[in-house]
């Protein structure tokens, strides 16, 4: 797996792009299936790149002593802030891959809904309290920023100015029940700490979509 990944005897520390981040996941998906991930996996992506060239393009501005709290779905966060694929395949190996974290790379991620949002809020708010420059950057999906606890954290942020901006990944789905369905109304935050992108989802929200025999 590691040798198929290193295209041009290059890994590590590189620059990821668009296609990298989709033959990662289609190296993991194939994995997956062979019954060599003994772990539940999350798998990132989309149908027409929309999500690979958003994230792409907006991790550019995410500095190496920023964090970043993510989801269950986290293989193209964790890639794109630690730029190590090597690591990041060792750990959905390991089977981490719904909870990839480190202290180096100041990623956080869990697969609780909900659940790194007042983590990621309590990090900003002690970086203010140190006076640091560093920036928090929250990414949830879109059933998730209908909880309560997300507008409590979006308000706190923004009474306090904190060093924080929320990302909500839209693939208008909660597993596979239509977000719209369940809530029947939406509710635009407008403020420039919370920012949205859209998505098709490529992959189904659990696993590969085959039955597999560990």
């Amino acid at each position: 797996m590691i040798k198929f990944l290193k295209k041009g005897g290059t890994t590590g520390m590189v620059c990821l792009n668009r296609e990298d981040l989709k033959y990662f996941e289609e190296c993991v998906f194939e994995e997956f299936n062979k019954g060599t991930i003994k772990g539940a996996i999350h798998l990132s992506g989309s149908k027409d790149g929309k999500q690979e060239d958003w994230l792409v393009d907006y991790f550019k501005k995410i500095k190496k002593n920023d964090w970043v709290f993510s989801t269950h779905r986290s293989h193209y966060h964790a890639l794109l802030k630690s730029q190590d694929i090597d690591w990041v395949w060792d750990q959905i190996k390991d089977g981490n891959s719904m909870h990839i974290n480190s202290e180096e790379h100041k990623i956080f991620t869990s697969s609780i809904v909900g659940g790194i949002i007042p983590i990621a809020l309590g990090t900003a708010l002690a970086m203010k309290r140190k006076n640091h420059r560093n920036h928090v950057y929250c990414f949830v999906g879109d059933m998730a920023s209908y909880m309560g606890q997300f507008y409590e954290a979006v308000n706190y942020a923004i009474g306090h100015s904190l060093p924080i901006t929320f990302i909500i990944e839209n693939n208008d789905l909660g597993v596979y029940t239509p977000t719209k369905k369940v809530w029947r109304a939406q509710i635009t935050c407008h403020t420039d700490k919370v920012i949205e992108y859209d998505y098709k989802r490529k992959y189904p929200h659990h696993g590969s979509g085959k039955f597999i025999h560990f």
